[in-house]
């Protein structure tokens, strides 16, 4: 399991969905430099529900390793959902407020869709040779025949 790439891509997507919980994504400065307000992933409920649907996707196509289809499919949906929410944050505060300072962790989304689309593109390339190599047995069986 841990030998692959595909898989380090989504314990990265995973840890980067998680720690969206903890850590503030942006941050409004008041005219004399103080910080007037922080935001944070999980104080919008909607969200908070979002990424607990992407961290728990990343969850189940991490522990289904040996579902490669399903894997593939749970990370590429993944990938959709967190795409989806990085738009709907940017939209969304980028028309609210001008004062508003972004935080490192604004890009984890972003991060994670990456990590998610990379894991997708192993997860297919292992498939086609494990596709590749059952051809080659079923061939062999039938020449033996």
């Amino acid at each position: 399991m841990w030998q692959r790439a595909q898989t380090l891509y989504l314990v990265i997507a995973t840890i980067l969905t998680g720690l969206m919980f903890f850590m503030d994504k942006a941050i409004i400065v008041a005219a004399d430099g103080s910080v007037a307000q922080t935001f944070s992933f999980t104080s919008y409920i909607p969200y908070a529900i979002l990424i607990g649907i992407v961290t728990c996707l990343n969850l189940l196509a991490l522990t289904t390793y040996k579902i490669r289809v399903f894997q593939m499919r749970t990370a590429g949906l993944a990938a959709i959902i967190t795409l989806a929410l990085q738009i709907w944050l940017v939209v969304d505060f980028m028309s609210t407020h001008d004062q508003m300072v972004f935080r490192v962790a604004a890009i984890f989304p972003l991060l994670a869709m990456i990590m998610d689309i990379l894991a997708v593109r192993g997860i297919f390339a292992d498939e086609m040779i494990v596709e590749s190599a059952s051809s080659l047995r079923k061939s062999r069986r039938e020449r033996r025949k």
